[in-house]
């Protein structure tokens, strides 16, 4: 059990300085295991009335496998921002450049008490809203809205299965900019559970 309490709060020193990361929690692992890597951490703080995103990459090396470790109360909009400077910096590196290294977020699995992580290496954010697609947004309030019907995640892959099916059009996954980061990896996971072919490796923050 102490473990498991070190996996949902990171506790890191440097410097002699104490500095702590809530992790976003969920009931499921996606990938348990990562060899190779290292971890970056992105910081919830506050100056005065305003939250800040604060990034420490330090131990960050391009050719392993990235691990961002970020707190959960962070909301999107200033989270995302952040994360898209470091897929970019990782995706423009030629000289040790590892095309096998992926990129994860790390979670608590409250069921199995371990540290677990989902893969984001091949999403592309988008600060915008999206030009066409069947969307499915994601509100702050973890309410989900698919032409302009709000729905439960219970109802989704029903509503989903039922609609008519347009070779065209593809699902396209959006989030609100003000949902925090720990909500948003929730959602994330229950997207991964959905049995719908995703075609867009794009997602909007707005």
């Amino acid at each position: 059990m102490k473990y498991f309490t070190l996996i949902v709060l990171f506790t890191l020193f440097s410097c002699g300085n104490k500095e702590d990361i809530l992790l976003p929690k969920a009931n499921t692992t996606i990938v348990k295991n990562v060899d190779d890597l290292s971890p970056i951490y992105i910081f919830f703080r506050t100056k005065g009335i305003d939250t800040l995103a604060e990034v420490n990459r330090k131990n960050s090396i391009i050719s392993t496998n990235w691990i961002l470790n970020v707190d959960k109360r962070l909301p999107l909009r200033l989270a995302i921002p952040e994360i898209m400077k470091l897929q970019q910096k990782k995706r423009e590196e030629k000289a040790h450049k590892n095309e096998k290294a992926e990129n994860y977020y790390s979670y608590a699995d409250t069921i199995g008490k371990n540290l677990a992580f989902i893969p984001f290496t091949n999403v592309y954010y988008k600060l915008e809203k999206p030009k066409s697609g069947i969307v499915v947004f994601f509100d702050k309030n973890n309410k989900i809205l698919v032409d302009g019907n709000i729905l439960k995640q219970a109802q989704l892959q029903d509503y989903l299965d039922n609609v008519p099916n347009n070779k065209s059009m593809q699902y396209v996954f959006c989030f609100d900019k003000d949902l925090s980061f720990g909500s948003y990896i929730q959602n994330k996971i229950f997207i991964e559970s959905l049995k719908v072919e995703i075609k867009s490796n794009q997602e909007f923050i707005y």
